[in-house]
């Protein structure tokens, strides 16, 4: 249920009501209604709800905006909407309604019955996908692994709360040079520490975990490997590799509170034919071509700036090429819509992945690219570009273990996902009102303790039917107008793909409770204002939680 969309559904039906009305006594002509809006405006002084439909009308009416939205406004049946207080027309010809305080009465009833379901949308019959971090597996995840870890599952929290069926992937890229490039790194660290007196690969993966993986091999192997060619030697420790690092990536994920559906591995693509199969069906629809013995797409015709490679003149496929075999993989498994979460870096890539879906035949709205921008790492104010721990990047599990799985999800998410990232390791740490997820989190534990003492007390909590909430004040209704809006919230979230807004707005309702808490009393001497505040402090920790959920955070009881 969503309160908001309750009223504006009551509205329109007010307006459409009123427009044929108006119609039928000729005061305004007009053939067919226009798609017209009613939104919540930015400006409070608007009132709670505004529409634009007399501005879409004038052309159709011959009139105008100003004097149809005044026709609307005196023939809507305000006893059909006894929360309606008043209607005024402003500016070119909007009109705005403004409700009495009356409409949020109903929302604690309605947030209370529904629980940790509070928030949740219609369901929307669409099956979608969001694909996330998909890291290479060939060395730890860090800062942009993290951020993308955060960003991906809390989205898709908000769509499974918005009422779509959700499943989260990962893509393991198990093929193709930088896997070739590991199995020869692999091999030279065995060799090395098993003595032999071999250069290690001009680009090969240096890192202290290529040997400490190498270390494990010798652990369990020992020297049994050195009678194998380099190519059963690279094709043994490249497997075992790929194993072990598939299997910390899943470990430190779940650590981070995220947990996939699917583990999808690109090798069987290249396996199963569908790669080739699908370059045949593009060459057959006259998408690609051969030129210096290569096969190009033509990604120009989708707006790209130069044709892009698929098969390389040494016939090996492009991981262009398997990316469209991917898609094509993910739409004929039935998914309406498909979300990638992609760092900022991948942002040429996009015009011609949408290109080679329409080329496949599928609408490429239906493939949406989130993009994300980098993080840098403070302390002490200063850039943190370095692991303590192995002299390289700080990787995702160092992060947890230093600040903690909220933290980390919470910081992560603040920032729109387009916007550059700056993660304070000080503040994510502090144990503080400064500290945003602290502060969120204090707000919770805070009305925890205040029903720790009603129960101490004997306070007898009563059901939202019993209680008068004309009774409240002004910092109540703030409170309680904010919660009104969480539904409306998870939405807008889902559809503008935009999960920094969940922490926007828990904060904000954090904020206006923390006002609250330090100027008035829940348990006091009226005791119909202190039932009343009791079922709000209910409705609010219910919210804030359920905010704090879709976000992968917990929500303490004491802090």
């Amino acid at each position: 249920m969503n309160p908001i969309q309750k009223f504006r559904d009551g509205l329109r039906n007010l307006v459409v009501s009123a427009l044929e009305k108006s119609r039928a006594e000729d005061l305004i002509v007009f053939d067919t209604l226009p798609e017209f809006v009613i939104e919540v405006p930015r400006d409070e002084g608007h009132g709670d709800f505004a529409s634009n439909v007399a501005m879409l009308m004038a052309r159709q009416a011959r009139m105008a905006p100003r004097k149809i939205a005044e026709i609307i406004s005196e023939q809507i049946d305000r006893t059909q909407m006894l929360e309606l207080d008043k209607i005024e027309v402003a500016g070119a010809g909007f009109i705005n309604f403004f409700l009495n305080q009356a409409w949020l009465y109903s929302v604690p009833g309605m947030v209370l019955e529904m629980g940790d379901r509070y928030g949740c949308g219609p369901k929307q019959n669409q099956k979608v996908q969001v694909e996330f971090v998909s890291a290479n597996p060939t060395g730890n995840l860090h800062m942009g692994n993290a951020r993308g870890g955060a960003i991906g599952d809390t989205l898709a929290n908000a769509l499974t709360y918005a009422g779509y069926d959700v499943e989260r992937e990962f893509y393991i890229n198990d093929s193709g040079n930088q896997i070739d490039i590991f199995a020869q790194s692999l091999e030279a660290r065995y060799l090395q520490l098993m003595g032999a007196k071999i250069e290690f690969p001009e680009n090969g993966y240096a890192g202290q975990d290529v040997v400490d993986t190498v270390k494990n091999i010798i652990r369990d192997y020992k020297d049994s490997l050195l009678g194998m060619s380099s190519a059963e030697l690279q094709d043994f420790v490249v497997n075992y590799a790929l194993k072990e690092k598939i299997q910390y990536i899943k470990n430190t994920l779940s650590n981070f509170g995220i947990n996939y559906d699917v583990w999808f591995n690109e090798k069987t693509l290249h396996e199963s034919g569908q790669v080739n199969a699908v370059i045949e069906y593009l060459k057959d629809k006259g998408y690609i071509y051969e030129e210096e013995g290569a096969m190009w797409f033509k990604s120009t015709l989708f707006g790209d700036e130069k044709d892009e490679v698929v098969i390389r003149a040494n016939g090996m496929p492009t991981y262009f090429a398997a990316d469209i075999a991917y898609h094509l993989n993910k739409f004929e498994r039935g998914f309406d819509r498909v979300i990638n979460v992609w760092g900022a870096d991948h942002h040429g890539h996009v015009g011609r992945m949408k290109g080679a879906i329409q080329a496949l035949g599928y609408d490429a709205n239906r493939l949406d690219i989130l993009l994300m921008q980098l993080v840098r790492l403070y302390r002490g104010g200063v850039i943190v570009r370095m692991s303590k721990r192995t002299g390289t990047t700080v990787s995702l599990d160092e992060l947890v273990e230093e600040v903690g799985k909220d933290a980390a999800r919470f910081f992560f998410v603040m920032r729109s996902p387009d916007s550059q990232m700056d993660f304070d390791l000080d503040l994510a740490k502090e144990k503080s009102q400064e500290n945003p997820v602290y502060y969120v989190q204090y707000a919770h534990a805070r009305i925890q303790s205040i029903f720790r003492q009603a129960k101490a007390a004997g306070v007898e909590i009563k059901s939202p039917g019993e209680v008068d909430f004309s009774i409240m004040g002004a910092e109540e209704l703030e409170l309680l107008r904010k919660i009104a809006d969480f539904p409306e919230e998870i939405a807008i979230t889902a559809r503008m793909m935009a999960p920094h807004r969940i922490a926007h707005y828990v904060l904000e309702l954090a904020g206006l409770f923390h006002s609250f808490y330090n100027h008035q009393r829940v348990l006091n001497e009226n005791k119909a204002l202190q039932d009343a505040r009791l079922i709000l402090m209910e409705t609010t920790l219910i919210t804030i939680k359920n905010a704090l959920g879709i976000l992968g955070v917990s929500a303490p009881d004491q802090m």
